[in-house]
C-alpha cells in the first residue's frame, strides 16, 4: 500500500539512528513535528468531476488525489498539511497505444488539459495540477508495462513507457540482460519518465545516461504520432530524439521506447575509500574520470556529508574504529571525505581496472576501505528516500538540489550554495544542516548534489516560505556560476524561471515554437518546462 502523504510503501521504513538525531538537534535545534492532515479530510476537498464518463477513466476521489502531486518538497508540504487545492477531474488508464490515442481524442472533444503520469516521483513539480477553467485529465501509463521485443542480435529492447524500473530490470534479467539505469527513485519511476526528464542513473558512468540509452520510440501528440526509428547513427539533420528527451509531457505522451541493453556483467562491485581532504578527493576523481577505466560510478562526499552518513548509519562502534584507523594513517576524521567507486565488467578486465584505479587513488593519499562500505550503500541505495518520512515525523524537513559544472567551478560553487542556503535560513532566525557529494563524475566536470535539513515551520505556509527562500538562493548561485539548473531532475515548475539563463532568448523561442507546433491548443502539461 503506497503512502498517501509520503514516499513509497507504507510497510517500509528507514529508522534514524539515535546518534543521527542528536547530530541534527545540535546542528539545527529540536525537531518541530507537525500535525498530518487525515486522508478523509483531503479527499473531501476533491469535489465533483467536470468530465463525462468514459470506459478508460476513473473519477474516484482517491485516484484523482494520488495523481494530483509528485514528490517535491512543495508536494510534501501540501500532502502533509492538507493544503493541496487542485485535482485532476479524472484519471485515464490506457493499456495500449491505441487507447492512448482514444484518450487524446476524448481530451480534444472535451477541451481537457492533459498531464502525462508515469510513476509519480517528480521532485520539481511536473505533476502539479493547474487552476483552470478547462477540465484536467491525468493520463496514467501504469498499465503499459510490457517488454514488447528484445533483439539479442542488436542488443535492443523495446518497452511500453509505463514500466517501472524494478519491473523493467526484472524482465530483462530473466533473459540475461540489463539496462543498468538506477536513479534513486528506481523502484517507482518509469522508463517514459526517465526519457522525458533526461534522467541519470547512479551507475551511468558505465551504462550511460538515459539520453545515451534511448534510441527511438513513439510519442503521441495532439497533432499525430511522432515515430522515431532506431538507427546506429544518422547525419540526416538534427536528431528528433533530442526533442523528446527532456520534453516533460509538453509535446505529447511517450508510449514506447527502444533502449540499448547489454548482458549482465560478470563483476559489479562497489568499494569504499577515504581521502584526507576534499582537494585530495577531487583530484583523484578528476584523474579517475579521464583514465578510461571500467568503472560504473564514482561518488565523493564532502567532510560534512561523510560525518552525517556515518552518524545516520547507526554503526557507532565501526565508526569509532574507522576514525581510529584513519588517525593512525595520518588523516583527521574531521576533514576526511568518503568516496564510493564501482568496478564493472568481465572479471579479468574489472580486476585490472580496479588495480589501476587503486593506484590512482593511493597517489592522492586515498585509503581503500574495501567492499563493506560499498555493500552497505548498495543495500540502502533505494531506501534513502524513506528517510524523508522518518525525519519529517521527528519534525525535520529534508530537501535536495543538484547541478553540474566544469571542474574549475566545482569547489567554489559547492561552497557558495552552502553559504547561500545557510544565509537564507538565517533570515528566518533558523539554522540549516547542509552537506554535499559529487554524484556523477565526467572527464570535464561533475554534478553537485546538495542535501539540507531544517526544522518544520509552525504551519505549512511557513515551511513553504522557507523552501522558496532556499530554492531561490541556491538557484541564483547556480546561474551566476554558469551551472545547469538541473543535472538529472528536469525542469517542471520549480526550475522554470531559471531555464532562460541556460538556453538563451533564441533557444527559448525555439522550444516554445516546437511545443506550439505539437500542441496548438496548449493542452499538454501546461505550465511545466516553459510558459
Amino acid at each position: 500500500m503506497i503512502r498517501y502523504n509520503g514516499w513509497g510503501d507504507e510497510s517500509v521504513t528507514m529508522e534514524t539512528a539515535k546518534k543521527g538525531l542528536e547530530m541534527l538537534k545540535d546542528a539545527v535545534g529540536p525537531g518541530q513535528p507537525g500535525e498530518d492532515c487525515p486522508l478523509a479530510k483531503i479527499l473531501a476537498k476533491v469535489g465533483a468531476s467536470r468530465l463525462p464518463e468514459h470506459s478508460l477513466l476513473s473519477r474516484e476521489p482517491m485516484d484523482r488525489y494520488t495523481h494530483a502531486h509528485g514528490q517535491s518538497l512543495p508536494d510534501w508540504i501540501a500532502m502533509r498539511g492538507g493544503t493541496l487545492e487542485n485535482f485532476p477531474d479524472a484519471v485515464a488508464y490506457p493499456t495500449t497505444s491505441q487507447e492512448v490515442e482514444d484518450v487524446m481524442e476524448y481530451a480534444q472533444e472535451n477541451d481537457c488539459l492533459v498531464i502525462p503520469y508515469g510513476g509519480g516521483t517528480s521532485v520539481v513539480g511536473h505533476l502539479n495540477v493547474p487552476k483552470s477553467d478547462r477540465p484536467v485529465l491525468s493520463l496514467s501509463l501504469e498499465r503499459m508495462t510490457r517488454l514488447i521485443d528484445l533483439d539479442r542480435y542488436s542488443s535492443l529492447a523495446n518497452f511500453e513507457a509505463g514500466v517501472r524500473g524494478v519491473d523493467l530490470e526484472a524482465q530483462l534479467r530473466a533473459l540475461g540482460y540489463t539496462l543498468g539505469h538506477y536513479p534513486q527513485s528506481f523502484e517507482y519511476s518509469t522508463l517514459g519518465g526517465w526519457v522525458v526528464t533526461r534522467s541519470s542513473g547512479q551507475q551511468s558512468m558505465h551504462f550511460g545516461r538515459i539520453d545515451q540509452l534511448f534510441l527511438g520510440g513513439e510519442m503521441i501528440t495532439p497533432r499525430g504520432t511522432m515515430k522515431l526509428p532506431v538507427l546506429p547513427a544518422s547525419a540526416a539533420g538534427p536528431d528528433l530524439r533530442q526533442l523528446v528527451l527532456g520534453s516533460e509531457g509538453r509535446m505529447g505522451v511517450l508510449t514506447n521506447a527502444s533502449v540499448k541493453v547489454q548482458p549482465l556483467p560478470e563483476m559489479d562491485q562497489v568499494y569504499g575509500m577515504i581521502f584526507p581532504t576534499w582537494n585530495h578527493g577531487v583530484d583523484a576523481m578528476r584523474e579517475l574520470a579521464s583514465a578510461s577505466l571500467p568503472l560504473s560510478m564514482m561518488r565523493l562526499s564532502n567532510p560534512k556529508e561523510t560525518k552525517t552518513n556515518l552518524a545516520l548509519s547507526g554503526h557507532e562502534t565501526q565508526t569509532k574504529l574507522l576514525n581510529q584507523y584513519l588517525s593512525m594513517r595520518g588523516i583527521d576524521p574531521e576533514k576526511a571525505c568518503m568516496a564510493l567507486v564501482g568496478v564493472i565488467g568481465s572479471k579479468k578486465v574489472a580486476r585490472a581496472g580496479r588495480s589501476k584505479a587503486w593506484s590512482i587513488a593511493k597517489k592522492h593519499r586515498g585509503v581503500i576501505i574495501g567492499k563493506a562500505m560499498g555493500e552497505s550503500w548498495e543495500k540502502k541505495r533505494f531506501l534513502i528516500p524513506y528517510l524523508r518520512n522518518t525525519l519529517w515525523e521527528h519534525g525535520y524537513v529534508v530537501d535536495t538540489l543538484e547541478t553540474a559544472v566544469t571542474w574549475d567551478k566545482v569547489t567554489n560553487l559547492l561552497q557558495s550554495i552552502d553559504g547561500a542556503v545557510t544565509d537564507a535560513m538565517a533570515g528566518f532566525d533558523e539554522k540549516i544542516h547542509v552537506f554535499t557529494h559529487l554524484s556523477h563524475i565526467y572527464p570535464i566536470g561533475s554534478s553537485i548534489y546538495t542535501s539540507y535539513v531544517f526544522r518544520l515551520g509552525e504551519n505549512p505556509a511557513q515551511t513553504y516560505e522557507r523552501f522558496l527562500a532556499l530554492k531561490s538562493a541556491a538557484s541564483k548561485e547556480i546561474v551566476k556560476a554558469g551551472g545547469t539548473i538541473t543535472h538529472q531532475h528536469g525542469v517542471g515548475t520549480d526550475h522554470k524561471a531559471y531555464l532562460p539563463a541556460e538556453k538563451g532568448p533564441l533557444g527559448m523561442e525555439i522550444l516554445q515554437d516546437v511545443v506550439k507546433l505539437c500542441d496548438p491548443d496548449q493542452r499538454m502539461n501546461t505550465g511545466k518546462l516553459l510558459d
